[in-house]
């Protein structure tokens, strides 16, 4: 099964992201659960779709095209994918209930330094952890005792919000110093496949907004008039927006594959398609956006223009859960 199987409905789906996200640039919980994205991949027994991360990643690259304010990224990429990979349990089954209604925030804390004592009491600190702040409940992934890494659901952590240039996201740093954890939730899955799909789901924004900004390159070229004449008739700006037309046709390509080896849970591949996804299109959508800036001539480094808000947010979506440079070693090392 690929993304191609359901174009139909991926498209329906675009158009209905696309209306939703053109009333104002910051979505709130309460309308993304009314819209459904909350709980597309949560199963329909606890009241979600029952969908899969293909039509996660499709509304992951409407966000970004619309550069939008919103807790989609760890309050449901990643805290369904984690929540999925847990083995059954009551807890994990009411968790699953409470976000797929809206009555819970969640977020997950992955990638951090924590560990779990015999004793299970849980240290450890993590950086940048998208949505942290203000969220009902956290989901902590830590390395207990055995080595084997399993879900802490406690109390009594520190966050701390971070600032950061991109105004479009919420992250926060979030630190444990022996807080003890009534009962640590297995994992059926791996903590390395919810980081899969946190990549991925990255290089699907990186991936809207690239398309934005040459959607925007191009209308812009079509009307700004300079000796007479449109300035996109010019050599210079046609080879410069077909630089950019390549760039995002390699990265829609890479996320493509990236998307359809995750939703077909395929044993190895995955890691290689979300590390090939996330370090071209996050780099590359970086350049595109710089280089649509520069074809705005003067007004592009205006505030009121607003291509600085998809730089910001495409330069952060770059050193969001590993740079280029990092998946790039990890691809290096299978040689």
């Amino acid at each position: 099964m690929t993304t191609t199987d359901f174009a139909e409905l991926h498209d329906e789906l675009r158009a209905v992201a696309a209306d939703v996200l053109a009333r104002g640039r910051v979505v709130d919980w309460s309308t993304m659960v009314a819209a459904g994205w909350v709980g597309l991949e949560i199963p329909d027994g606890f009241g979600g779709a029952g969908a899969t991360f293909a039509e996660t990643a499709v509304i992951c690259q409407q966000l970004g095209r619309a550069a939008a304010a919103t807790h989609y990224l760890g309050s449901v990429v990643l805290t369904v994918s984690l929540l999925n990979s847990l083995q059954d349990s009551e807890v994990r089954d009411t968790l699953l209930a409470d976000v797929a209604a809206g009555r819970t925030r969640v977020a997950a804390v992955i990638g951090g330094s924590f560990a779990l004592d015999a004793e299970r009491r849980l240290t450890g600190r993590a950086d940048f952890v998208p949505d942290a702040h203000g969220a009902d409940r956290l989901l902590v992934v830590a390395t207990d005792a055995s080595g084997a890494d399993v879900v802490a659901t406690v109390e009594g952590l520190t966050v701390t919000g971070q600032p950061v240039l991109d105004e479009t996201r919420h992250v926060a740093t979030v630190t444990a110093d022996g807080v003890e954890v009534p009962e640590p939730l297995p994992l059926a899955g791996s903590a390395q496949s919810v980081l899969n799909r946190a990549a991925v789901a990255v290089a699907c924004d990186s991936l809207g907004l690239a398309e934005a900004m040459l959607d925007a390159t191009v209308s812009y070229a079509r009307t700004r008039e300079q000796f007479g004449r449109p300035i996109g008739s010019f050599q210079a700006v046609k080879h410069a927006c077909a630089d950019m037309l390549v760039k995002i046709s390699a990265a829609r390509s890479l996320v493509r594959e990236a998307v359809d080896t995750l939703v077909a849970n395929e044993t190895h591949e995955p890691d290689v398609a979300a590390a090939m996804a996330k370090s071209y299109t996050c780099a590359a959508a970086v350049e595109v956006v710089g280089k649509a800036l520069q074809l705005h001539g003067g007004i592009g480094y205006t505030w009121e223009s607003g291509i600085h808000v998809y730089l910001k947010r495409a330069t952060f979506n770059r050193s969001l859960f590993g740079s280029p440079a990092a998946h790039r070693r990890c691809l290096a090392q299978r040689y």
